[in-house]
């Protein structure tokens, strides 16, 4: 704004809360500041207008007005007046403003009534910091999912292990068996039209004869078949299949067995131990899947008991959200996406098309929502409790992570220290809830179910952006 602006002491600023956490604020500009502003105007689009026989900066007013025209200046006035008026009124009225202010009737509107030197009265309405409140902090009830360490999975990694490093061999004198891996040549037609399969026959492709690996009715159909025998199968894509045009559709595949090999699983002893790990004995190995296990148990099941905590806490909480804060956190989720799908080597900028990205944002909305309410109760139960980090606190763990990072480089300290800060925060208010709340502890879901929590909305949203380019026949279930 120009020096030739008067003072903000001139302005008059009256503030009224609106739903939504927003505020309007009624701004009364005098006269005097309205024609300062279209002075100013004038001059610094003389000084950006070139027109022949005129030295830049120096054309008369008069000719200015004529080639410009009167309305795209007190436009430009207008605008910075909104503009400077805006700042000094914050000076005024302190509110805790977060995205830019709307002209409550429009700018056109105001346009219409703006006479330079004359008093104007504008409303302008912008979203305000939430003032989060808890109705309770203590006593709060919650259920959260056990998670129970299971020793059968030590028995199980292990038996994984040995079939990553099985050998494969050649099987003589038996049809194939569950377990086998069959070097098949197939074709595929849809049954109900008979019209070929995009992406739905090889010439020779291994495929692990296991149940659930392909689409069902295809493993069921190769058992059984020896080496250079043809099969006609049927087969049925499930309704969830991914590609549209094949989901729930029957389908009919010919089949050619070309070889067939069996997994010799290495002996379970010391040796394998060495080759499965950095582990010198089997027992060494037994001992350390058992640890990792237990402590992915507790990490699991501390995640559940957080999460149950965080769903009782926001019951209580008492705030409207301002929009701005959630569109900002509806494009962190959509960037996350993304990040997600660029790191599957897929290309970010053709798959995300306008429409995707437009319908990410609406159906991210829920969630951004929720995560915006989780993070203004445990901002609320800080106030409320008093509950803060202290600085020998932050330093320490700083000064530990940095070492962690010396050799990353490029790593801003201000950014990292808020970063570790509101962790450190947001860990010492999870242990509060919990020392203050009574959790009941439900029974676990299965493995199938329970592994990965917290995943499938990140996994979905994945799966959406990224699509399936082609209806592989032979795609796992």
């Amino acid at each position: 704004m120009s020096s030739a602006a008067a003072p903000s002491t001139s302005l008059s600023v009256k503030a009224t809360p609106r739903p939504g956490s927003r505020v309007a604020l009624e701004v009364a500009i005098p006269g005097g500041r309205s024609q300062a502003s279209y002075d100013a105007a004038v001059e610094k689009l003389s000084r950006s207008i070139k027109l022949p026989g005129f030295r830049k900066g120096k054309v008369p007013r008069p000719v200015l007005l004529q080639q410009i025209g009167p309305l795209r200046i007190r436009a430009t006035a207008l605008e910075d007046l909104v503009d400077s008026a805006f700042r000094d009124a914050l000076e005024q009225e302190p509110v805790a403003a977060i995205g830019r202010p709307e002209l409550s009737e429009g700018f056109e509107a105001v346009l219409e009534r703006f006479e330079p030197g004359s008093a104007l009265t504008i409303t302008l309405e912008l979203d305000v910091e939430p003032t989060p409140t808890l109705k309770a902090t203590k006593g709060l009830k919650a259920e959260a999912e056990a998670v129970d360490f299971d020793p059968a999975r030590v028995d199980e990694l292990i038996e994984q292990s040995r079939k990553q490093l099985a050998t494969l061999v050649p099987v003589e004198g038996r049809a194939a068996a569950s377990g086998d891996v069959a070097v098949l040549s197939f074709s595929g037609v849809y049954a109900d039209t008979n019209e070929a399969i995009s992406g739905g026959s090889s010439d020779a492709m291994e495929v692990e004869l296991e149940e659930g690996r392909m689409i069902p009715g295809f493993v069921e159909g190769v058992i059984g078949m020896a080496v250079g025998d043809t099969k006609t199968i049927d087969c049925q894509f499930p309704e969830s299949y991914p590609q549209e045009e094949s989901a729930g559709r029957p389908a009919r595949f010919d089949i050619g067995l070309k070889d067939l090999k069996s997994r010799e699983l290495p002996a379970l002893d010391d040796a394998f131990a060495q080759q499965a790990s950095d582990k010198t004995t089997l027992a060494e190995l037994r001992s350390d899947l058992e640890t990792r296990l237990k402590d992915d148990a507790e990490r699991r099941a501390k995640a559940n008991r957080h999460d149950a905590l965080l769903a009782a806490l926001v019951q209580e909480l008492e705030v409207e959200l301002p929009e701005t804060l959630v569109q900002q956190e509806i494009r962190n989720l959509v960037e996350q996406t993304a990040s997600q799908i660029a790191q599957q080597g897929m290309d970010v900028k053709k798959l995300f098309t306008p429409d995707l990205v437009r319908s990410l944002m609406d159906t991210s909305r829920p969630e951004a929502e929720e995560r915006l309410r989780r993070s203004l109760a445990l901002k609320a139960l800080a106030t409320a409790e008093a509950i803060e980090v202290e600085a020998k606190e932050l330093e320490a763990k700083v000064k530990e992570i940095s070492r962690g990072l010396s050799q990353q480089g490029n790593i801003d300290p201000e950014r990292l220290r808020l970063a570790v800060a509101d962790d450190l925060l947001r860990d010492k208010l999870l242990e509060w809830l919990e020392a203050n709340s009574t959790i009941t502890e439900t029974a676990p879901e299965s493995a199938s179910e329970s592994d990965g929590a917290g995943k499938p909305k990140a996994k979905a949203k994945a799966k959406a952006a990224k699509g399936e380019t082609k209806a592989d026949a032979t795609a796992e279930a």
